[in-house]
């Protein structure tokens, strides 16, 4: 990819006997495979196939620790003391990294899920609580964020923690005008052609994205995110890893 712009992907979201996502067919397109941790989806033997499917496709691989909401898929607030939430981190993040040495695999980086990642980007007292748990854990692992408009305050104090930034956008969903994601509930939050997809991954690649009152909004871009979840996004994925390498 000589944009140097990285794609990642929710995976292993399955649990028990009931499948979620695709992840066979993504894995072949994407450099970052952000796994679930077994508080808003999947199980070990779930953690454990992912892995594997990584390994097979040299894709790096992170930990996606969420909220204990197997029934809200990880999409409700539940609060949390700043310890509490380290805890969280630590907890499912050494889960993933136990799995991943079964086969000789390590986690690279943490990315959380859902309610908790717009939180994080939300509430600095959270995002000191994500840094101290990732700081703490072994292998110098990277912390995935969203990117907006100015990171400098992110950037300062995930150094003073010892943890490197990677700074996400997303293909796939509306912003609003001051870089955050637009609500899911909310009209228009998930873009849904491929057309507007492509669109926008141009546009992120660049350093900039719509917001959605028109305005352009510049952003530093590490890895963008992807959904694929079913066979549609799946062919989306692999026109927007044909549109990166090409530029």
């Amino acid at each position: 990819m000589t944009t140097g712009v990285t794609l990642n992907c929710d995976m292993g979201e399955s649990f028990g006997q009931w499948p979620m996502g695709l992840d066979r067919e993504v894995m072949p397109h994407i450099q970052q495979a952000n796994i679930a941790c077994g508080f808003h989806a999947s199980d070990p033997d779930v953690m454990a196939a992912t892995v594997q499917l990584a390994q097979q496709h040299n894709v790096s691989i992170g930990a996606h620790p969420g909220y204990a909401d197997l029934q809200g898929f990880g999409r409700r607030h539940i609060p949390h003391s700043s310890e509490q939430i380290s805890h969280l981190i630590a907890y499912q993040t050494g889960a993933l990294m136990g799995i991943a040495a079964q086969f000789g695999a390590r986690v690279d980086y943490v990315k959380p899920h859902g309610a908790l990642y717009n939180l994080m980007m939300q509430d600095v007292a959270v995002f000191n609580a994500i840094l101290r748990a990732v700081a703490r854990l072994p292998g110098h692992l990277s912390l995935m964020i969203l990117s907006r408009a100015d990171n400098s305050q992110y950037r300062a104090l995930a150094s003073a923690a010892g943890v490197p930034l990677l700074l996400e956008a997303f293909a796939d969903r509306a912003y609003t005008r001051d870089g955050l994601l637009m609500p899911r509930s909310e009209s228009g939050a998930v873009l849904d052609s491929e057309a507007a997809i492509l669109s926008q991954t141009q546009l992120l690649a660049g350093g900039a994205v719509n917001t959605c009152d028109g305005s352009l909004l510049p952003l530093e871009v590490d890895s963008i995110c992807v959904h694929g979840d079913n066979p549609a996004s799946v062919n989306t994925i692999a026109a927007i890893a044909a549109q990166l390498a090409s530029q």
